[in-house]
């Protein structure tokens, strides 16, 4: 029993020399008590340091705002701003404003910008060092006349204006084959083949018997004479009727007597496409022996895609590169354009004569041409076409504000030529753009995070035209 009273006693002793203690450390370090002490001078939001409130508050999203002492110089001053409002922005620092107070899409309050306030979170500044280094170079939005250069692939054919078939108007035998191979040039009035023909026998033997009646009526009356003369011209424009040549008919008459075999003649210059005749052979009326193309003028087809066929025109000079000469230029003009478009392509074919004097031009040949489109001619507002960021849904570019300032810009687009597109909408004239280093400008400001806040719903749903927003306006453009 003694032990167990003891026991307490010494507990007691142990609990009252703890106290005192800890009376002795408080009162040692007084700057605890101050800091317990010291009152808060306002709170302000915990997203936004520009927002206050004089007493404890939560925001839109439930946090408590943060207490500001007097002793804390690194937050900015409480201050309530003062003078006109000039615009609202987005509370997160996205690159979007508003004419009127309104929400974002989490429900927080757009923040007022006062006049002489510093510029809205959505310019990019870069130190003039870095835009240096980065190799920044910019040009001014201008009007100018748009032509397009379109480049159409195709490849040579024949003028099919230029092709003949060799065919003769009589039934005979190929005796003699001079044009006997496909590809061969040939010349005009060149023998491609001698024939034999009893209906060619014939003819002659009529046509001299006709003239020699002619020759023995020369004594006789007026009326046997035109009659003999008459028989005489019949037979001899038979001959000529079956394609018989002059020198021919000459030697006919100077011999006077029947040829056994006769010449056919090439009726053009150009090249043996079709070479169904051979030696020996029978052929009749009408079937094909030749089939011979005059390759001084060839045709190279090419395709043009539907969009860009209203800027083609007949008679339109046009320069053409083969693949087989690279380091020569020929020089066409448009021809024809087909009136068929091609579904399964959607490209429409144009034809473009090209002179071929010296044969380099030879048919299956691949080649391009380079069509100029005839615009109108118009200025158009542009701006180079380095200067635009596509992101693929939007197209945007960096606008210089001042010096190492810069200001996304959303635009629209339409015609693209000569290295500019031309400009509907979100510049205008004098404006002056980034055109080199604009992705690394991107990169370096993190552009990417300020402009995907574009897409939000409630966002694009409160922007404002470009009319009604004062400037700088972002994400309204």
């Amino acid at each position: 029993m003694i032990k167990y009273v003891g026991f307490i006693v010494l507990l007691l002793l142990g609990i009252g020399l703890g106290y005192w203690l800890g009376q002795q450390r408080e009162v040692q370090n007084p700057a605890n008590t101050a800091a317990t002490e010291r009152k808060a001078l306002y709170y302000r939001h915990p997203m936004n340091p520009k927002v206050t409130s004089p007493t404890p508050a939560k925001d839109d999203m439930g946090m408590d705002y943060l207490p500001v002492y007097a002793e804390d110089k690194s937050l900015p001053e409480a201050s309530p701003q003062s003078g006109k409002i000039l615009y609202y922005r987005h509370p997160m620092g996205a690159a979007d404003t508003s004419p009127v107070p309104k929400k974002d899409e989490m429900g927080m309050d757009y923040l007022p910008v006062y006049e002489g306030e510093p510029e809205a979170s959505g310019q990019i500044r870069i130190s003039p060092e870095k835009i240096q280094k980065l190799g920044v170079k910019t040009a001014f939005v201008t009007k100018r006349t748009l032509t397009r250069s379109i480049r159409a692939l195709g490849s040579i054919q024949v003028d099919e204006r230029r092709i003949h078939a060799v065919t003769p108007k009589f039934e005979g035998w190929v005796q003699r084959l001079y044009a006997n191979a496909t590809g061969q040039t040939v010349k005009r009035g060149q023998p491609l083949l001698e024939i034999y023909s009893p209906e060619l026998m014939t003819a002659q033997e009529e046509y001299l018997i006709a003239r020699q009646g002619q020759q023995a009526l020369q004594q006789g009356s007026v009326q046997a004479r035109d009659t003999a003369e008459h028989l005489t011209n019949n037979a001899l424009q038979r001959l000529h009727y079956w394609d018989i040549a002059p020198a021919q008919l000459q030697r006919l008459q100077h011999h006077e007597k029947p040829l056994d075999t006769l010449p056919l003649l090439s009726p053009v210059n150009g090249v043996v496409l079709e070479k169904p005749a051979q030696e020996g052979m029978r052929f009749m009326p009408g079937e094909l022996l030749f089939r011979i193309a005059d390759l001084s003028s060839v045709w190279l087809i090419v395709e043009v895609f539907e969009q860009d066929i209203g800027g083609v025109s007949t008679g339109q000079v046009v320069q053409v590169l083969i693949n087989a000469y690279p380091d020569k230029l020929f020089s066409g003009k448009v021809g024809f354009i087909y009136p068929t478009l091609a579904t399964e392509t959607r490209t429409v074919k144009v034809r473009i004569e090209l002179p071929n004097g010296d044969g380099l031009l030879k048919p299956g040949l691949y080649g391009s041409a380079m069509l100029v489109t005839q615009g109108d001619k118009d200025a158009h507002l542009a701006a180079p076409d380095s200067a635009v960021i596509d992101s693929g849904t939007r197209q945007i570019v960096l606008l210089q504000r001042g010096q190492g300032q810069f200001e996304p810009r959303t635009v629209k687009l339409g015609l693209q030529a000569d290295g500019y597109r031309e400009v509907l909408g979100g510049l205008e004239a004098g404006d002056e753009v980034v055109t080199r280093a604009n992705f690394l400008i991107d990169a370096e400001s993190n552009l990417k995070s300020a402009l995907d806040s574009f897409d939000s719903p409630d966002a694009d749903a409160g922007q404002a035209t470009p009319e009604a927003t004062p400037p700088p306006q972002h994400g309204g453009q």
